[in-house]
């Protein structure tokens, strides 16, 4: 049986990897980094995320400390997602990334246009 690492024995490229490397992750805290937002509306902006995988996905980052759940009391009760102070620290990557995506898209794309058409 293998043993597990401590986090602080992790290489922290590795470590960053496991944390970010879901396919929903990315997508999940970049909509988080917008604003708080309640879990239908989440899985709405995600389509087409299943129920039980935007679940645990939110569980997951929740427990890692990257996601705050919140639940407001009502009838049904209210629970919205917000990104926690450890978890607003990857909004720099995450602009950067989506500054990367713009310049890739625009470096591509005259490359597109010139392709013949078959």
């Amino acid at each position: 049986m293998a043993k597990t690492l401590a986090i602080t024995e992790q290489c922290p490229m590795e470590l960053g990897l496991n944390i970010l490397g879901g396919r929903w992750t990315l997508r999940i805290l970049w909509q988080l980094s917008k604003e708080p937002v309640r879990f239908r509306e989440l899985q709405r902006r995600l389509r087409p995320i299943t129920t039980k995988t935007l679940t645990q996905q939110l569980r997951t980052l929740e427990s890692q400390g990257m996601v705050e759940r919140r639940v407001y009391p009502a009838s049904p009760p209210q629970v919205e997602y917000r990104l926690s102070p450890v978890g607003q620290t990857i909004l720099p990557l995450l602009q950067a990334l989506c500054d990367w995506g713009r310049s890739y898209q625009d470096a591509v794309q005259p490359r597109e246009k010139a392709v013949p058409q078959e």
